[in-house]
């Protein structure tokens, strides 16, 4: 059986697509977040007050600094994924766990019954996109996935600590 070229797509839309995704994340997020925190407490009563108190403290500089490290991260996988054809264990997650990102915006979105950054392009890039990559990945695996989100929430802790580290030094 041969196998056929990657699409060079593939290894770099997962960079492209998160600049696209970012792009709104950072318009609309701490703002949103700092707006909405009253009402989010109210609807969620069961939340320790350390994660409201933490969430209150997000700015726009930390969130830009996360996206960042993120931004490193995903370019990281893609750079992964050109050399290897698509079949770096690192590209294959980076493209589930994005996928997967793309539902939990919209799972937000979902739960508040509006508008929540990130879930404008979720839909119309973040989701879309995964699926065509893993299409071309043929990746569409349980344990794929599962590495999928660990990669993702490893690397949004990670994003979100580093970028917290500067703004903590300003």
């Amino acid at each position: 059986m041969t196998e056929t070229r990657l699409n060079p797509l593939a290894p770099y839309g997962p960079f492209l697509a998160r600049a696209v995704h970012d792009a709104e994340e950072l318009a609309y997020g701490p703002r949103r977040l700092r707006e909405d925190l009253s009402a989010l407490r109210e609807r969620s009563p069961g939340v320790p007050e350390g994660v409201w108190r933490a969430a209150g403290k997000v700015d726009g500089r930390e969130c830009a600094a996360a996206v960042g490290v993120m931004g490193v991260i995903v370019g990281a996988a893609a750079v992964a994924g050109a050399r290897s054809g698509g079949r770096s264990a690192f590209y294959r997650g980076t493209v589930d766990g994005f996928g997967l990102h793309g539902l939990v915006h919209l799972a937000q979105a979902a739960a508040v019954r509006g508008r929540t950054p990130g879930s404008v392009t979720s839909p119309l890039v973040v989701v879309p996109f995964s699926l065509w990559a893993r299409g071309r990945l043929r990746s569409a695996r349980a344990r794929g996935v599962v590495a999928g989100l660990a990669l993702v929430a490893g690397a949004t802790v990670v994003a979100h600590g580093a970028g917290r580290r500067p703004v903590r030094a300003f």
